[in-house]
């Protein structure tokens, strides 16, 4: 028998989480994110604490409510009785990402707020998904009445003149980078309210952390989301890059070339690749390799 066995790592356990997309359990993998604060969090713990706020939800329900009650009813627990909301006075703070603050405070941001909510949402049977939209993370419901886009943040439900209002200053440079026609007029709007793969909300999260950390140039804590962000997308190689110049600010020479080299070789044509060659040449002069 092998006694020298290491217990899994926090990012272990998380590559578990995310290996396949069939069946990914995001509560549980957007839940493991905090770990890397509290390597000592019990996931399991945060995952009971959902189970009893949609226990409360469905007992205020009847067996045979349908969807537009189960829908009343859980924005009425969610968002007046238990007082769900933006952390509007600290929204840049980390702790808004970290899902067992989020139940804590009963504080967060969009996309976290969304996570809880969708996970009660889908517990009641209803037909609940993520919409990656530009510059604020939403959700839709499908009814038998219909399609309802909800805003996270405060559960209302946000309509078609709203809904363009809140995407016209992304438009144009979305638009853009999709090779969008201008002269075909204009990505309609039903495309970006197109469901969030649960690998892309976990994406959005960790992206969020990501500027947070690298705004405040705290290496130690963005290196660790960069790891996360290259086991979720394994192959994006502009997160390789990005986890290669972490690595250099932290002095890590051996890391910080073999992420920034496997860059240059899979993307030749980058428009960064002669300062990145720049780059590695100094990083392995200054270390003597």
């Amino acid at each position: 028998m092998d006694l020298n066995l290491k217990p899994p790592t926090p990012l272990d356990y998380f590559a578990s989480l995310v290996q396949s997309d069939d069946d990914l359990p995001l509560l549980e993998a957007a839940a493991s994110l905090a770990q890397d604060e509290e390597p000592a969090l019990d996931v399991e713990q945060v995952l009971d604490d959902v189970e009893r706020l949609l226990k409360r939800v469905r007992s205020r329900l009847t067996a045979h409510a349908d969807d537009l009650t189960r829908l009343a009813v859980l924005t009425q627990v969610f968002y007046k009785e238990l007082g769900f909301g933006l952390n509007a006075n600290d929204y840049y703070a980390p702790e808004n990402s970290y899902l067992q603050e989020v139940l804590r405070t009963r504080r967060g941001i969009p996309i976290s707020l969304a996570v809880i909510w969708l996970e009660l949402a889908q517990g009641l049977g209803l037909n609940a998904q993520g919409i990656s939209f530009p510059g604020h993370f939403l959700m839709k419901v499908a009814l038998d009445a219909g399609l309802v886009v909800i805003d996270p943040a405060d559960g209302q439900s946000l309509g078609v003149d709203t809904l363009a209002e809140r995407l016209a200053p992304y438009r144009d440079e979305i638009d853009r980078q999709a090779g969008a026609d201008l002269d075909e007029g204009e990505t309609p709007l039903g495309l970006y309210l197109q469901a969030c793969p649960p690998r892309d909300l976990l994406a959005r999260m960790l992206r969020n952390l990501k500027e947070i950390f690298r705004s405040q140039e705290d290496w130690p804590r963005l290196l660790a989301v960069m790891e996360r962000l290259v086991v979720l997308l394994p192959d994006d190689m502009g997160e390789r890059r990005d986890r290669g110049l972490v690595h250099a600010e932290l002095g890590h020479a051996g890391q910080a070339l073999a992420d920034l080299q496997a860059y240059l070789e899979a993307e030749p044509l980058a428009a960064d690749h002669g300062a990145l060659q720049a780059r590695v040449k100094e990083i392995a002069g200054s270390a003597g390799l």
